[in-house]
């Protein structure tokens, strides 16, 4: 048998190894994101650059003043890319790091009509997203056909979270409740009527507005995905309900959750994020701003003065009410890891405050300021019909993963109890 040469081995193997595909393992890296005018002047290119080439990619334009992309590639690293420098007609940019890739929302400035697609460069590994000028007729042409790319919905639905409270036993939860069931939830929309909360001028938002879409979204949200519970809404149009009407609502039918949503404001533009409150003596600064401003709406119904229940009060509420403030700090911190994880909003924390929307309800509750109306970004963000829909469900989510705690815990207690 007549030996092969080593060379024509070795040959061989190069030649195999040169066939070999170049990313059939790599890492694939986001370097840079740059934005450039389109050389016609007919709007801009915005492009990737990637080390390897991505798996593929989606564009969504599903209202006027946003454009989504997704590039999947469950390889890719973007933790130190370089950003883009921003042009006028872009009012801000964010990024959306999950597990099947990169995302990207882009938010226009109003009567920036840009048209979006994309395509892979001439190397095969960059991606260029053209923006091409348009109309305001065409844009909502394409808006019809697209869908809002959710981006919690790719994050790993299988992530359990441990939420520690006292012993990190959820059946002391059960319980400090007596083993009450966990069936009916009232959702109040902060303020309304004549009373708009919040106000951003120069962009026509109102708090009031914007509560109501998002407490009317939970709500719809709940009664599609847990039938077995009962919703009850303290307002469901523009109509103003007082503060301690709206916690008697709760009282009334037995609530076993009140969720009061609101928007906060500030002197400072910049100021963003979420907050959640619950029941209790204010701890810090901010906390007491938000009290005061919340607690001002009762101003509108009394005449003038303003209201602050005092700290004696709040002591001797914490000390008969152990189970609601249990329930709500374990409530709150779960729609707060909601928001940070899922929403991908930046929170400034769970406090406690002496609201008087929650004082009334003598449930477990909950104050939810979903962002603030005085930045103007996040102004657009809680107005735009993606951001409700985001909000919402963080909210609905922490609802629910409570509920399912909550009915593992009774459901132990039962058996316990018949052994």
């Amino acid at each position: 048998m007549e030996r092969i040469p080593i060379l024509a081995i070795l040959l061989i193997t190069l030649l195999h190894l040169a066939w070999m595909p170049a990313n059939l393992s790599a890492q694939t890296n986001l370097e840079r994101i740059s934005l450039v005018e389109r050389s016609d002047g007919n709007g801009f290119v915005m492009r990737f650059h990637l080390t390897e080439a991505a798996d593929s990619f989606k564009v969504s334009q599903p209202e006027a003043g946003l454009i989504q992309m997704m590039i999947y590639s469950p390889t890719l690293k973007a933790d130190n890319f370089l950003e883009p420098e921003r042009f006028a007609n872009i009012r801000n940019v964010e990024y959306h790091k999950n597990l099947f890739g990169f995302g990207i929302d882009i938010f226009l400035e109003e009567s920036a009509y840009l048209k979006a697609n994309a395509y892979p460069d001439a190397n095969r590994r960059h991606l260029l997203l053209n923006l091409e000028w348009s109309n305001s007729a065409e844009i909502s042409r394409v808006a019809a056909s697209h869908d809002f790319i959710y981006w919690h919905n790719y994050l790993d639905d299988l992530t359990v979270i441990d939420y520690e409270f006292f012993d990190g036993s959820s059946d002391e939860l059960v319980r400090l409740r007596n083993g009450y069931e966990f069936n009916v939830i009232v959702i109040d929309a902060g303020h309304g009527g004549h009373d708009p909360g919040a106000i951003n001028r120069s962009l026509g938002l109102r708090e009031s507005d914007i509560a109501l879409a998002v407490a009317l979204k939970v709500g719809s949200y709940i009664e599609q995905y847990m039938p077995d519970v009962e919703v009850i809404y303290t307002r469901t149009d523009d109509t103003f309900v007082p503060l301690d009407e709206r916690g008697l609502i709760a009282t009334r039918a037995k609530g076993d959750l009140f969720v009061s949503i609101h928007a906060n404001s500030a002197a400072n533009p910049q100021a963003h994020g979420t907050e959640i409150f619950f029941l209790g003596m204010a701890r810090s600064q901010s906390a007491l701003e938000v009290m005061k401003r919340e607690n001002s709406v009762v101003d509108l119904e009394n005449g003038g003065g303003p209201i602050e229940l005092s700290d004696q009060e709040l002591l001797i509420y914490e000390m008969a009410n152990a189970g609601n403030i249990a329930i709500s700090e374990r409530i709150a911190s779960m729609i707060d890891d909601q928001f940070r994880t899922r929403a991908q909003r930046r929170s400034r924390g769970v406090k406690q405050a002496g609201l008087m929307a929650l004082w009334h309800a003598s449930t477990p509750g909950v104050l939810i300021e979903l962002g603030f109306l005085s930045n103007p970004t996040e102004a657009r963000y809680m107005a735009s019909e993606y951001g409700q829909t985001i909000l919402a469900s963080a909210i609905f989510r922490a609802i629910r993963d409570f509920k399912d705690e909550y009915d593992r815990s009774i459901r132990r207690e039962n058996r316990a109890s018949n052994e």
